[in-house]
C-alpha cells in the first residue's frame, strides 16, 4: 500500500475533511476541519477538491517518510517549514506545493503561530468513509485510522502511488490567516436566560482562551454571565460556534467535535464566517465579541467564500527548493556555458 509512514506523530494529528454536518440528527457530531479555509487552500495547492482528507496538525507536527513513488504535499496555516532530512535536505516553505520522491523523510516542527494547520496530499488521504466523511471523531472512534489520532508507525494510505511533474505553486497572500477584530455573534437561542447586564458585558469585555481547549470546544476566562432563568434547559440541538454557558457563567465556544445536543443555555452563536478563526485560537489568546444580525452573518459568509476563492485564484508559480531534478525542470541552470561556446 502506498502512503506516508509516520516516523514520529508529534502532537496527536488527526485526519480531517469537511466532516458530517448532514447526520447530526442521528446524534453523530459533525467533526471535520477546525479551519476549513486553511484546508481548502492546502487542498487547492495540490490540486484537490476543497474537502479532500488531509492531516490536521496542532501544537507539534509529525515526521513522515514517503512510501510511494512520489507525492505532492502542501502545508498551510502556519509559517513553520517542512524540514527535509538527509544530506540533500533543507527547509521548504509552508503555503506552497512540493513534490517528494520515495524515501524522502520530512519533519514539521512546532506550530507556535496558530492553533491548527493542515498537510494536504495530492489525491487525498484514502481512509474509508464513515457517514460520507473520512474525518476522525476520537470520542466515538469513527473515521480516520481506527477512529483515533495518528500515532508512530502508522501508514497514511494515499489515493495515488505517484504524481506527475508540474510547476509548483504557492499562496502569496496570507492575509486570510491574519484577520483580526471582534468575533461576530448572533444572539440566541436562549439569550433570554441571561441578564441584560451580562449580555452587555459579553460584548464589552475581553475574554481569554484557557488551556481547557480541544477539538470539542474552548473554555473562556473573563466576566461571568449571570443566569436569570437557571442554567439548565431541556436539551436541544447545538451547532458549531454555539456559545454555551454552564452554571459557573464561563462561556464555552463549541468547535467541530461538539456534542449534537446540550442542556446548558446558549447565549449566542459565532457566525460561520468566523468559525475558522476559532480553530486558529491558542491558549492565552484574547478575543472580543460583536453582535450582528442574521442578515449581516449571511453576507459575511458570502464575503468569506468570495475572498477564499480570490486567494486561490491568485496562486503564483513557486520557485524550486533545493532538489536537483526540480532545479533542472525550472531551468535555473540555463546560461551556463562551456569553454568552447
Amino acid at each position: 500500500m502506498s502512503g506516508l509512514r509516520v516516523v514520529n506523530a508529534g502532537f496527536a494529528p488527526t485526519i480531517q475533511d469537511l466532516g458530517r454536518p448532514h447526520v447530526q440528527h442521528l446524534g453523530v457530531p459533525p467533526s471535520g476541519a477546525l479551519d476549513p479555509v486553511a484546508l481548502a487552500i492546502a487542498n487547492a495547492l495540490v490540486g484537490n477538491e476543497p474537502g479532500a482528507a488531509a492531516l490536521e496538525l496542532r501544537v507539534m507536527g509529525p515526521t513522515l517518510e514517503v512510501e510511494a513513488e512520489s507525492v505532492r504535499v502542501a502545508l498551510v496555516g502556519t509559517v513553520a517549514a517542512l524540514e527535509v532530512q538527509g544530506e540533500r535536505g533543507g527547509p521548504v516553505d509552508a503555503n506552497r506545493s512540493v513534490r517528494f520522491g520515495r524515501g524522502t523523510k520530512f519533519r514539521i516542527g512546532g506550530l507556535s503561530d496558530t492553533g491548527v494547520a493542515y498537510l494536504a496530499v495530492e489525491g487525498g488521504i484514502d481512509v474509508p468513509e464513515i457517514y460520507g466523511s473520512r474525518a476522525t471523531y476520537t470520542r466515538s472512534q469513527i473515521g480516520g485510522i481506527e477512529g483515533r489520532a495518528v500515532k508512530d508507525g502508522d501508514l497514511l494510505p494515499l489515493a495515488q502511488d505517484s504524481v506527475g511533474e508540474r510547476s509548483e505553486i504557492k499562496c502569496p497572500n496570507l492575509d486570510w490567516a491574519r484577520v483580526s477584530g471582534p468575533i461576530r455573534v448572533v444572539l440566541g437561542p436562549q439569550d433570554d436566560f441571561f441578564s441584560e447586564e451580562s449580555i452587555a458585558g459579553l460584548f464589552a469585555e475581553t475574554y481569554t482562551c484557557t488551556r481547557e481547549a480541544d477539538r470539542m470546544g474552548i473554555r473562556l476566562d473573563g466576566p461571568a454571565l449571570s443566569h436569570v432563568k437557571g442554567h439548565d434547559i431541556v436539551s436541544d440541538g447545538i451547532v458549531t460556534g454555539a456559545i454555551q454557558v454552564p452554571g459557573n457563567g464561563m462561556p464555552i465556544l463549541l468547535l467541530a467535535d461538539h456534542q449534537t445536543t446540550g442542556g446548558y443555555p446558549k447565549v449566542g452563536t459565532v457566525i460561520s464566517a468566523d468559525v475558522p478563526r476559532l480553530g486558529r485560537l491558542r491558549p492565552g489568546d484574547e478575543i472580543r465579541f460583536e453582535e450582528i444580525s442574521v442578515e449581516e452573518a449571511q453576507a459575511a459568509r458570502a464575503e468569506l467564500e468570495a475572498a477564499t476563492a480570490k486567494v486561490i485564484d491568485r496562486f503564483e508559480r513557486a520557485g524550486a527548493w533545493l532538489d536537483e531534478a526540480a532545479l533542472y525542470r525550472e531551468n535555473l541552470v540555463s546560461g551556463v556555458v562551456g569553454p568552447m561556446d
